[in-house]
């Protein structure tokens, strides 16, 4: 096991360029097991606040206590995504790139401050062709029942086949497959990825888990801090059901994700506005994700900010005895590893793509693929 506090400097040259992107829209077929709740859909915000209440409470398991059964929920879904690659041609490396709750696919390539905080810029200019997708339910992906539908095990089978669609050379618009494909996760993403390598083991060549860690002490923090209400409340979010729920003001969006003094204030006005929804059924089903070991033999690489609330309570540099950060508790997890690194991203906070230290977390993980082995193949 490897950990460092990441220093502002990388392999590759800050540069600009040029990129061609497409969005595009996917059919995929997914199926999972799904919970089955004793619970009804929250209908105002007074029931929103309750069963974030009751999902938080310390020393209680309120999924195990709602729990029925499980069931067997199968579809077609369409996915909306974008993929990117170098201005003289793709790549023979594929990034994934899936985004946590509060975002969507735009939080890898933010329109902000003329595309300086963009990290397909800098993974594009590095060589690397990116796809970017919104998780099933969130933005302009397939929605649906937010309850017994939109759970995160759905949405890891969505990423599982668009991952074997990629790699396959079989989504429409994109003219061929690759030889290589990376995962990179923030939050929930990060969780969705290290599910799928958990169940797939030979899915993926390597994967950055960002804004992650495996501790679970302070999922509550994330729903205090967010403030939650029905996103339907929100004018930007009306045309979603009851049950997907956002973010209640810019203080919400400021406790869960921006460091003290380590952002554009800007920004946060960009994210609050900007800013999508979760799902009654996400938020029973996301703690699942990651209690098993991941037999992944890959390179693993985590990256997190040391001010990270849901995943470090605010503090990842405050360990149990023993260890040298929260993050790091996860290498038992990970035994077949072929590297196992955890970067702390110093004095940022868990919405690393919009602090001032965006950098140092692009470069970061930019290095890491290409120390590993998996930079950019040359093309044919």
């Amino acid at each position: 096991m490897k950990y460092s506090i990441v220093a502002a400097s990388s392999l590759f040259a800050a540069i600009a360029s040029a990129k061609n992107c497409q969005d595009l829209t996917i059919p995929v077929d997914v199926s999972a097991r799904n919970g089955v709740f004793n619970l009804a859909t929250p209908a105002n915000n007074i029931d929103v606040t309750n069963f974030i209440l009751n999902l938080s409470q310390q020393g209680a398991n309120y999924t195990q206590e709602v729990l029925r059964k499980y069931a067997t929920v199968s579809g077609n879904y369409n996915i909306a995504a974008t993929y990117c690659e170098p201005d003289n041609g793709p790549s023979e490396h594929v990034q994934v790139l899936t985004h946590g709750i509060g975002f969507d696919r735009a939080y890898w390539d933010l329109p902000f401050h003329k595309g300086n905080y963009s990290y397909v810029n800098d993974a594009v200019a590095a060589g690397y062709s990116t796809f970017a997708w919104d998780r099933l339910g969130i933005a302009e992906s397939e929605h649906g029942d937010p309850l017994s539908e939109i759970q995160a095990l759905l949405e890891v089978d969505a990423l599982r086949a668009l991952t074997v669609a990629l790699r396959a050379g079989n989504v429409e618009g994109i003219s061929s497959g690759f030889d290589v494909v990376t995962h990179v996760g923030h939050s929930f993403g990060s969780q969705h990825t290290y599910a799928l390598t958990a169940m797939y083991p030979d899915i993926s060549d390597g994967i950055t888990l960002t804004g992650f860690s495996q501790n679970g002490s302070f999922a509550g923090f994330f729903l205090i801090g967010g403030n939650f209400i029905q996103a339907n409340t929100v004018a930007a979010l009306a045309d979603y059901p009851d049950g997907y729920f956002a973010a209640g003001d810019k203080s919400a969006a400021h406790t869960n994700f921006f460091a003290p003094g380590q952002f554009d204030p800007a920004i946060l006005r960009y994210a609050f506005k900007n800013g999508q929804p979760v799902t009654v059924g996400e938020l029973l089903t996301f703690g699942g994700e990651t209690g098993s070991v991941n037999n992944f033999a890959g390179p693993v690489h985590i990256v997190t900010g040391e001010r990270d609330v849901p995943y470090c309570g605010g503090n990842c540099l405050a360990p149990p005895s023993g260890l040298p950060n929260i993050p790091s508790s996860s290498a038992t997890f990970f035994p077949n590893a072929e590297d196992f690194t955890v970067s702390i991203i110093p004095d940022a906070g868990h919405g690393l793509n919009l602090e001032y230290s965006h950098p140092t977390t692009y470069s970061s993980i930019i290095d890491y693929l290409a120390q590993h082995g998996l930079g950019p193949h040359e093309r044919a």
